[in-house]
């Protein structure tokens, strides 16, 4: 049963990339896939306030198998992220490319910290 659970999140999860990847990209009329970095930097965000919570006993397996694996592993993609960076580079948008990079990375790793400090100041 627990692969109805990531089922379940993944059912969520993937509307809600494709949904808020268009919006944000409506608002930004630049080359940079804001869409994408945003879905990325929020599931770190979640991934790590759901580690945090699982790490002080507030969140369980399935809590884990529903959010973490489902709605996260379909709301967060490294593969557009990847292509998007690639179709950056090769269109001449080298600096772009550079800084979707840089900046999902840094991005990625500060929400995903934020998150545990987070489920540590309401569960520890």
């Amino acid at each position: 049963m627990n692969w109805l659970l990531v089922i379940a999140g993944a059912a969520v999860g993937a509307p809600l990339r494709y949904l808020t990847d268009v919006a944000v990209q409506k608002r930004h009329a630049t080359v940079f896939p804001w869409g994408t970095f945003t879905v990325n930097v929020f599931g770190c965000l979640v991934l790590g306030l759901l580690t945090g919570a699982a790490t002080f006993g507030a969140a369980s397996g399935s809590v884990q198998l529903l959010v973490g694996t489902g709605l996260c592993g379909a709301l967060t993609t490294y593969s557009t992220f990847s292509y998007e960076t690639l179709r950056l580079a090769e269109a001449g948008a080298e600096f772009f490319a550079a800084v979707n990079v840089i900046a999902s990375v840094v991005a990625g790793l500060g929400a995903a910290f934020a998150g545990v400090a987070l489920a540590e100041a309401v569960w520890a």
